[in-house]
Parts: structure tokens; sequence; C-alpha cells
């Protein structure tokens, strides 16, 4: 494990009223922590580096809480955190998988204590990990559904797990265990995606919008009111947002930046709409990488879209 984050930041001391922040209201996770969300870093780019993407998404997790630290609390539950999950055997042969069974185990257990998981990538195997720590805390669910904004499907093929091959694994989890593989995600390019990505998705039935078909009001709110359909008809959401999503300039700070992407409000429209279904299970964040963010804009997206989830609702 990682040392833990030191949360800190300003404090506005001649101030009056509420000014709290959210390194002066995060508590470290333990025995009895109960309700809210519980932070989890998965401080890992083991499978973007098996994907042949840009490393450096490890220190994702440092970079985002610190981007959280100084932003306001306004209406957040009980925030907890509750560490980070490392890959430090890597580049072993199982250490990727080692890291994600350990993340599964991590989100279970938060979930057993009440408290939604809110994990902060780390690249984007970390789908695999949540989606397992989900199940295993909730064995009663019979129809997950599994909405995820990118600009990748991530089904790929390979002989080992990587930042390409989460929901193809969720898939053959489904198909094992009796599932529906419900899986919606949002803003696909057309431009990083190969014909047999597509074509799985298909054989798959994935629900897909591409990004240029997302760009204008009557196009997205054709895309939520139909997540709105899937959100009635499931009994439990697991959300997940890649940031390469969105559009360069704001999320350079990515293994593969998009060209076109997701505007950023569009992005907050899905979050408030799963969060207004009441079903929200269990959320991640991924493909933050400093590396290729050297002014921070991207950690200050991901804050902005964490905190948005923490608080749990749509905004009133």
């Amino acid at each position: 494990m990682n040392a833990p984050f030191v949360w800190q930041g300003r404090v506005d001391v001649e101030e009056t009223g509420d000014t709290r922040r959210w390194h002066q209201q995060v508590q470290a996770f333990d025995q009895h922590s109960r309700d809210g969300v519980a932070l989890i870093g998965f401080a890992v780019d083991e499978g973007v580096r098996r994907n042949g993407g840009r490393p450096g998404a490890a220190q994702g997790p440092a970079a985002l809480r610190g981007a959280l630290a100084n932003l306001p609390v306004l209406g957040e539950p009980a925030l907890w955190d509750a560490g980070d999950v490392a890959c430090p055997g890597a580049p072993t042969d199982d250490a990727l998988e080692q890291a994600q069974e350990a993340l599964a185990q991590r989100v279970a257990s938060v979930m057993a204590q009440g408290c939604r998981p809110l994990v902060l990538g780390g690249g984007h195997e970390v789908a695999w990990g949540s989606f397992q720590g989900l199940m295993r805390a909730r064995p009663d669910l019979k129809n997950p559904l599994i909405v995820n904004l990118d600009a990748h499907f991530d089904l790929r093929q390979a002989s080992r797990g990587n930042s390409g091959t989460p929901f193809r694994q969720i898939a053959d989890w489904c198909a094992v265990h009796g599932r529906p593989f419900e899986y919606h995600v949002l803003g696909i390019s057309r431009f990083a995606n190969t014909r047999a990505l597509f074509d799985r998705a298909d054989a798959l039935g994935v629900r897909y919008w591409l990004d240029e078909n997302l760009q204008t009001p009557d196009q997205q709110a054709q895309a939520c009111d139909a997540l709105d359909a899937a959100l009635q008809a499931c009994d439990g959401v697991y959300f997940t947002v890649c940031l390469d999503v969105l559009p360069v300039p704001l999320a350079p700070g990515v293994s593969a930046p998009s060209t076109l992407g997701l505007p950023l409000s569009l992005v907050e429209a899905v979050a408030d709409r799963v969060l207004a279904s009441g079903k929200l299970l269990a959320a991640d964040i991924a493909e933050l990488n400093p590396s290729l963010d050297p002014d921070g804009r991207t950690a200050r997206v991901a804050a902005r879209i964490a905190a948005r989830i923490a608080r749990g609702r749509a905004p009133v």
C-alpha cells in the first residue's frame, strides 16, 4: 500500500459561516466507518503499459486527492479515505491481477460497512476490480447496469487483462454467472476503435452513442432519455468515467486524449441522471495521468466530477 495521503489545504480563519473544505472533512476509513462515500485509490497503470499506452496514471489518485482537498464542502455526506491499492510487483506476470483482486476486496469491504465506494484511478483496468467488488458485496443483483463515459469500448480480446479489456472481462463474467451484460457507453470515437471492436460491441448488445452524435442539445437529451429507461429497468448501477471522454483542451492528462470528446456539461448531466435514479452503488474515475497534466487542469476537472458524484444527488 502507498503511504497515506496527507489531506491539507486552505483554512479560512477570518471568514464567518461554514468554510469547510474537503481536507477538513475527509477522515481515515476504519472498521467504525459507516455511510457516506469512501475514496479508494487505484494507484496502478500496469494495464495501460500492457495495452501499449502512456504510463503515469499510477500517480493519478494522489493528484486527484490534491485537487479535491481545497474544494468547498457543500452538502457532501461523510467522506472517508480508504487508502490506495498499488501494484508494486509490476511488471511480473500476475501483478495487475493481484492489484485488481485487492481492489475488489476493498470495494466489497467498504460496501459491507454501508459506504459507497468512489475509486480514483489509475488506468481503466480499474473497472474489472471495481465491478468484481460490487458483485461480491451485492450478489443479489440480477440486472446490474454499467454506465461508462469513454471514447473507447474497452472490449479488447487479449491473453492478459489490460486497460482495454475490462468490459470484455465483465461480459465474460456475466455470461458465466447468468447475468445480462447491460453496458451503456457514451462518447465512443469512430477514430479510436477498430472495426473488430464495433463488431464485438454489436454482438454483445452494447448500447453506445458516438461522440459526434452527442454534440447538440437535442442529441444529448435523446441519449439521456434512453439512459433514464435503462436506469428504471436495472436494480443497481456501476458508473465509471474515463477522463479521455473529454476533449483534449479540458483533459490533456490522459493516455489517449480525445480530439472531439463530450462537453463537460453532458458528462455532468449523465452523472446527475445516475444520481437521481437512487440506484448508484459504486463509481470510479479512470485515466488521470499527472505526468501529462503539467498545469493540473485534468485533475481539476476530475475533482469536479468526483465531488459531484460524492454529493450523491442531482443538484437542486
